[in-house]
């Protein structure tokens, strides 16, 4: 267990801490003792994604650290939303808000529940925002709350000047989210003597509005840090592949997508973030990250942080499926080892097609030739019989030796899937009928 002055250190040495408030300060209140601290998330979506993974990297660096960490997913900022520079949010269903806060704490637990149980680390501490926001009455919070806000000061914010300035405009409701959100960090010191706060840097104003509140509430200095904004190398917002969302939820994105976005991250973006993300020690991800500079064609790094990231949000078994199927499906492991789900998602991720009881007349299935083109694996007929001739088609990682031979009755994989290979990289899958 490190003491709180190491744990600041080794926050910077991560590259985890992009402000905070007075540093000397908090170093000392970490190093006196526990401190309680939180961090929190909005229920806009029913998961988290990977971009949130790094507040839950310093959430895990304190506690390891011994204090004691807070989780707060937001029931009532849920209904609101934090104003973006671009638009009004649509406002979601008071209901599904509330589903969505049930299943993202259900899956977030385990990245602090784990090693509380397995180190004898605090227990941490879930709590929603609408058990103390709901039963507030308007007068409650325009008396005691509202009148320790200056206006000039919230305008300031970057994303209310910016809708300020455009053609839409910002309602009162999204102005008032820096309110509510100062208001939680009020309550949790109240009801738990929490004084720190972390969050993203975009997070900043709302963050440093509720450390001014409580000390103009009660008297008390708290402190805060924020994490750095992270893009990919190309400008792009981190946990966006193909315009799709990498999330946190395994119904959402599956393990082996999850997976297979951590290992095909670019090389820049492995070593800028390899620190931000591994908990391995520090000579370790520094060796790893000389190694991707001298041999990037191994994607070592990349493999060493899908391996991290994919144990810590799905478990070692999703791990072993992962990596498994990235072998079965390039002919270097068994396929029948595979299970329904990741099969699913590595064939739907490498392209697939789904067969009909048009396609298998009197349960006849087609021929390798008519399925490789199908999938496109093969421009034709004529292109598949060739590559079946020169010994490159694969159906089930077994080499086709007659391409216009119906397939044998008995070929699905679980789930009903048929793995076709062209060559060594060209992969789909066809789903049987059931």
């Amino acid at each position: 267990m490190t003491s709180g002055t190491d744990v600041v250190d080794e926050l910077h040495r991560r590259g985890l801490i992009a402000q905070s408030t007075d540093e000397g300060e908090l170093r000392a209140a970490l190093a006196a003792g526990p401190v309680t601290y939180y961090c929190g998330f909005d229920p806009t979506a029913p998961s988290l994604h990977v971009g949130h993974l790094l507040q839950f990297m310093v959430l895990r660096a304190l506690h390891r650290a011994g204090h004691q960490p807070i989780v707060l997913v937001g029931g009532a900022t849920g209904l609101i939303g934090d104003p973006r520079p671009t638009s009004e949010r649509q406002l979601n269903d008071p209901a599904e808000v509330a589903r969505w806060v049930d299943r993202i704490q259900r899956r977030v637990a385990p990245f602090l529940d784990q090693p509380a149980a397995e180190q004898g680390l605090r227990a941490p501490i879930y709590v929603n925002n609408l058990d103390w926001t709901a039963p507030l009455s308007a007068i409650d919070f325009l008396r005691d709350i509202g009148k320790h806000f200056r206006v000039n000061r919230m305008l300031a914010k970057e994303a209310v000047a910016v809708r300020l300035n455009s053609d839409v405009g910002i309602s009162y409701t999204e102005f008032s989210y820096q309110i509510l959100q100062a208001n939680d960090f009020r309550e949790l010191y109240q009801r738990h003597g929490c004084t720190l706060q972390s969050g993203g840097s975009d997070q900043w104003g709302n963050i440093t509005a509720g450390v001014d509140l409580v000390r103009r509430t009660d008297g008390v200095g708290t402190h805060a840090l924020a994490t750095p904004l992270l893009t990919t190398a190309d400008g792009k917002k981190i946990g966006k592949t193909e315009g799709a969302t990498v999330w946190l939820d395994p119904e959402l994105t599956s393990p082996y997508a999850f997976f297979q976005y951590w290992l095909g991250i670019d090389d820049a973006d492995a070593r800028a973030w390899a620190p931000l993300f591994s908990e391995r020690p520090a000579d370790e991800v520094a060796a790893l990250i000389a190694s991707s500079q001298e041999r990037p064609q191994a994607r070592e790094l990349q493999r060493a942080l899908a391996t991290e990231l994919t144990a810590l949000v799905h478990g070692a078994d999703e791990v072993a499926q992962a990596e498994s199927a990235g072998r079965a499906l390039f002919g270097r492991d068994d396929l029948a080892g595979l299970g329904e789900p990741t099969l699913t998602a590595a064939l739907s991720e490498a392209g697939s097609v789904q067969l009909d009881a048009d396609d298998v007349p009197g349960g006849v299935l087609p021929s390798a030739a008519v399925l490789l083109q199908r999938t496109g694996l093969c421009s034709s007929l004529s292109d598949a019989r060739r590559t079946v001739k020169e010994g490159g088609a694969y159906v089930n990682n077994e080499r086709v030796t007659d391409a216009d031979a119906p397939l044998a009755a008995g070929v699905g994989l679980a789930g009903g899937w048929v793995v076709l290979r062209r060559g060594k990289r060209n992969v789909a899958g066809v789903r049987l009928p059931a």
